[in-house]
């Protein structure tokens, strides 16, 4: 008679003894643990298997994906292997809505801060599109998590305020500047977004400044992006020329945001993407009310003279580009690969191209249409070399929103 896999052999009445030998070797091959990633055909020990889960790997805020990694940090690249047929197949059309949800409401943030600041000043509104959502997050955070929860050391505070200044307040304040004013001044929604998406080239160059190589492909990526954004800013007298200042505006906001991307990912910020995220916002609209009452924008303000449409485009703009849209970011970054949640670094200014002419009526030029494209290209080529290179398949959980303009 034969034992079942995995347990120790027994003797019938009246049969011989089992040898030592023999029980000695099913106890070793009971009490080894099992290597493979998928379940013998047997049962198995459990009492064999180490208990309590695998230590999770180091977090950041997740308001941008392009943040170097914590040296000597490494996760497991994330898969879909880890469900069985059917929640594999569940979870994969999950990633997609959630990348679906990603690509469209970051990439028509931009359309929405054009409406905003059509009768809403630019910093103020900006301001409060923020706090709110910090305010909705951390009640969420609070009610889902305990007390306790936003609790973070000075020395975390101050990191997350710094983030949060250049972020929000350098980063996407400075992309409502350069959108507000006069058709003649502002600079189109689509140029402003592929400009913008200038952001992971500027963190190469930064990473490249402090000794890290990139790959060549990665250089001629951000060669390529150079050439696109000499394209879109270099004036010409042309029809399909962005406006200068508002142009280099925008660059000003996609160097704030890189810089505060860099640093994210070299200073003591709170472990939890979420927290981090609530003190970053906080900080940022902190300073963009600062900024915007300096610059008198509370002067002869009339909030019964702000249009319906204003309104509505600030309520979009607070709840489903920062709360829903920065959700479903964070959440493909703890469940999809990298490499598949960084192609809204170029699906946004698309998206963000193809709403301006369509709803706003802007100007898609051969000229605008030639620098998008070689910017988009650099990008690309960037996303698929220097990523997966340098993170060796860890996916951050990192600063606070889109590539942009996504919070």
């Amino acid at each position: 008679m034969t034992s079942p896999p995995g347990s120790a052999p027994t003797s019938p009445a009246g049969a011989a003894s089992v040898e030592p030998e023999r029980v000695a070797l099913v106890e070793v091959e009971r009490a080894a643990p099992v290597e493979c990633s998928e379940m013998p055909a047997g049962p198995v020990d459990r009492t064999a298997v180490p208990a309590g889960p695998a230590p999770a790997p180091p977090t950041r805020s997740a308001l941008n994906l392009f943040q170097p990694e914590p040296r000597g940090a490494r996760a497991p690249r994330p898969t879909l292997r880890s469900v069985g047929p059917q929640g594999e197949v569940e979870k994969g059309s999950l990633i997609w809505v959630a990348l679906g949800i990603v690509y469209l409401v970051w990439g028509s943030t931009y359309l929405g801060i054009r409406v905003t600041v059509e009768t809403l000043p630019p910093l103020l509104s900006a301001a409060a599109r923020f706090v709110v959502a910090a305010g909705v997050l951390a009640v969420v955070l609070r009610l889902w998590r305990g007390p306790g929860v936003l609790r973070v050391t000075r020395r975390q505070l101050g990191s997350t305020a710094l983030v949060g200044v250049l972020l929000l307040a350098g980063g996407n304040g400075l992309v409502v500047l350069a959108e507000s004013g006069p058709p003649s001044i502002a600079v189109p929604t689509g140029v402003a977004a592929l400009l913008v998406a200038m952001v992971p080239l500027l963190v190469v160059v930064l990473r490249a400044g402090t000794g890290d190589r990139p790959r060549l492909a990665t250089l001629l990526g951000v060669s390529a992006g150079f050439a696109g954004l000499v394209l879109l800013v270099l004036p010409t007298g042309g029809a399909g020329a962005a406006p200068i200042v508002g142009a280099l505006t925008v660059v000003g906001s996609a160097v704030s945001w890189s810089v505060g991307s860099f640093l994210s990912g070299r200073l003591d910020m709170p472990g939890d993407p979420f927290v981090a995220t609530v003190y970053e916002m906080l900080a940022g609209s902190a300073a963009l009310a600062v900024l915007g009452v300096a610059r008198g924008e509370t002067h002869g303000l009339d909030l019964g003279a702000v249009t319906t449409r204003s309104w509505l485009a600030l309520g979009y703009l607070t709840l489903a580009g920062s709360l829903v849209a920065f959700t479903a970011y964070v959440w493909l970054l703890r469940h999809a690969p990298i490499s598949l949640v960084s192609t809204y670094a170029y699906v946004n200014p698309v998206v963000a191209v193809t709403l301006g002419a369509l709803l706003l009526d802007e100007s898609v030029t051969g000229r605008v249409l030639l620098g998008g494209a070689v910017i988009v290209l650099g990008v690309a080529l960037v996303v698929s070399t220097e990523r997966p290179h340098s993170s060796a398949g860890t996916r951050p959980a990192g600063t606070a929103t889109r590539g942009r303009g996504g919070t």
